[in-house]
């Protein structure tokens, strides 16, 4: 028996509403930095979820203490100290 295909694609498919709302924001789209505490994104979305999506962007993300930073643009960074 044939079955008609599911107009509905499987939620794996869909990007994380946190996700699209974190580089929706106006920081984001200015090319400014955004800061998530790492036990935050561990539980929303998960830590390779979380830095397969930086990268996707070609944005840098920085761990410190207990954060991640992420610098919204794909231009060289330098740390200084």
């Amino acid at each position: 028996m044939h079955r008609p295909a599911d107009p509905c694609p499987p939620e794996r498919h869909r990007r994380d509403p946190w996700i699209e709302q974190l580089f929706s924001s106006k920081a984001a789209r200015r090319g400014a930095v955004v800061r998530r505490s790492m036990s935050w994104v561990d539980r929303e979305v998960g830590r390779e979820a979380f830095l397969a999506e930086v990268r996707q962007r070609g944005y840098h993300v920085i761990q410190t203490a207990d954060q991640f930073v992420v610098v919204c643009h794909d231009g060289p960074i330098r740390l200084l100290f």
